[in-house]
């Protein structure tokens, strides 16, 4: 037997992708963006990285835009390529109009009043949820701030690239992280507690300011919080189980949201880490 250091986070080791301008990126790229936005006013705009975006309608993805440099020369142009799969084609004058037909498709059908069985509605419910979180991050917990705000942050370790859900910063400095399902899974907790690692071991050596992460902020030294937050009615039984094993040292709360969350992110019990575990009723 040997004497461990109960802090010590075991064999992570993982390494965290530099903060991208936003401001520049979106610059580079006005010209393509307004292209799209006259198709679609209200697209949600994702950094990708300092030279690519994705363009998606409640977080299903239909285009991205990227600046690639012409042969032979120095200039960058930026380039459209679209598609809802895996068939994505670059955009030119041949097929704008089939563009515009699934743009306009994406907007008649990717809204909360939608009938349920078109396919384009149930995509990616998971990022829709995220696109409602992202935008109004406040109605989880007051003390969360949104203006920085972080989504799928890239955290790489040796063998896999890893994306940090929801990162933001409470109105007090302290980190906060987000896991969201919008349908039942076991792994919910488990997945929050991996993305709650990475954080809290970037978090203790002071990574996230040094790699641009909360400009004009400084987190204090306090571990981050977890919040797990799924429908409420589709919270897996397993979850309270799994919870009584995470370490009382991690401040987590599980948020149990209104079932139609599409229309209104709105939490109707929450459940913390406490010495009993008890509900909380939602004011």
């Amino acid at each position: 037997m040997k004497e461990l250091d109960s802090a010590d986070c075991g064999n992570v080791a993982t390494r965290l992708a530099h903060s991208t301008d936003e401001s520049a990126t979106l610059a580079r790229l006005a010209t393509t963006i307004e292209q799209v936005r006259k198709l679609m006013s209200e697209a949600e705009i994702a950094i990708l990285s300092s030279a690519e975006i994705a363009f998606r309608c409640h977080g299903l993805e239909f285009a991205r835009a990227r600046l690639a440099h012409e042969p032979g020369s120095f200039v960058s142009t930026s380039q459209i390529v679209f598609a809802v799969g895996a068939q994505e084609r670059a955009l030119n004058d041949a097929n704008l109009a089939t563009f515009a037909q699934l743009v306009r498709s994406i907007g008649e059908v990717r809204h909360p009043e939608s009938p349920r069985d078109r396919p384009l509605w149930r995509l990616h419910p998971e990022r829709w949820l995220e696109s409602l979180v992202v935008r109004g991050v406040t109605t989880l917990d007051e003390r969360l701030g949104s203006a920085c705000l972080y989504s799928q942050v890239p955290a790489f370790s040796a063998s896999d690239r890893a994306m940090i859900e929801v990162l933001t910063i409470t109105r007090d400095g302290r980190l906060a992280v987000v896991e969201l399902k919008a349908d039942e899974d076991i792994h919910l907790p488990l997945q929050g507690l991996d993305d709650w690692v990475r954080v809290a071991w970037h978090h203790a050596p002071g990574e996230f300011q040094h790699f641009g992460y909360f400009p004009g902020r400084e987190p204090c030294a306090d571990k981050p919080l977890l919040f797990l937050v799924a429908p409420a009615l589709h919270v897996h039984p397993a979850t309270d189980t799994l919870l009584q094993y995470i370490s009382p040292d991690i401040d987590w709360a599980l948020l149990g949201i209104d079932e139609r969350w599409r229309e209104r992110v709105r939490v109707v019990f929450r459940k913390r880490a406490e010495r009993k575990m008890q509900m909380i009723k939602a004011g």
